[in-house]
């Protein structure tokens, strides 16, 4: 995969990722794992997780699916030497390996579900991916998306005021990186065009009512240490001006007396 197509590989490579993806799987699983019940898999079910980063959802479906056979894909190679230490013990039948989202090494119609999540809003070409995704689910078979959507994202004000940096920043970065970080509320329609049926669109809400605080606040530490430069250099936004905000908002998370929520769209879709 080239730079074009994956053009937030620094930020994806980086440690604070891998803190993003535990915080945010602790966040969301939860929720999440009840609307996997509705696709009404075989305990033997074959499923791909593409994009998987440090495998937390992978590991979690292989869990809830004792006799699944899973492979976790992604582009980069350091989150999967991390997943495959962390689950080594649900080998051989989860199993990563490294490959393109955009040309996924598998043949038509091998998988039962097909997950992507946390990927589409930092790519290009989301409908390239969509009809990848789609090439090899099985006919009848499902994929389960995350695609997220940065203006879905409130905090209570405080010294600075969050709803000056989102959506402004990520929409700012999306131009400027070719990506769409609103694409949570776009997939439907590529979906559709797709031809996937039985469209289901929830929310996971993570907020100061559903998820613990300190997991709440772990992602945002985690986006800020990951994010402050490159949001530096693609939007109005000061390096500086970026961390503050963030600062501003983890206090948000942490401080008992206000809220803040954060709505995670999850999409799905059945191959017909």
């Amino acid at each position: 995969m080239t730079d074009a197509l994956n053009p937030q590989a620094q930020q994806m490579a980086d440690e604070s990722m891998v803190r993003t993806l535990a915080a945010q799987a602790s966040a969301i699983w939860p929720q999440e794992q009840h609307l996997l019940a509705r696709y009404g898999l075989a305990q033997t079910a074959k499923v791909l997780d593409a994009g998987c980063g440090t495998g937390e959802f992978t590991s979690r479906v292989a869990t809830l699916l004792p006799e699944a056979s899973l492979v976790g894909v992604d582009i980069l190679e350091e989150p999967l030497r991390v997943a495959r230490a962390r689950h080594s013990a649900l080998a051989p039948r989860l199993s990563f390996q490294q490959g393109s989202l955009f040309e996924l090494k598998f043949g038509e119609e091998t998988f039962d579900l097909t997950a992507c999540r946390h990927v589409l809003q930092s790519i290009p070409h989301a409908d390239r991916a969509l009809a990848e995704l789609k090439r090899v689910t099985k006919r009848g078979g499902w994929v389960h998306l995350i695609a997220e959507d940065y203006g879905m994202i409130h905090f209570a004000a405080g010294a600075l005021d969050p709803a000056q940096f989102f959506p402004a920043a990520p929409d700012e970065f999306g131009r400027s990186t070719g990506t769409d970080l609103r694409i949570g509320r776009h997939v439907v329609p590529l979906m559709q065009h797709l031809g996937f049926t039985d469209l289901t669109l929830d929310y996971v809400v993570v907020d100061t009512l559903r998820v613990p605080r300190q997991t709440f606040a772990d992602i945002f530490v985690a986006w800020r240490d990951g994010y402050v430069d490159p949001i530096g250099q693609h939007t109005r936004f000061t390096r500086d001006q970026a961390r503050a905000y963030f600062d501003e908002m983890v206090a948000c998370i942490r401080d008992p007396s206000r809220y803040a929520v954060w709505h995670v769209p999850v999409v799905a879709g059945r191959r017909s």
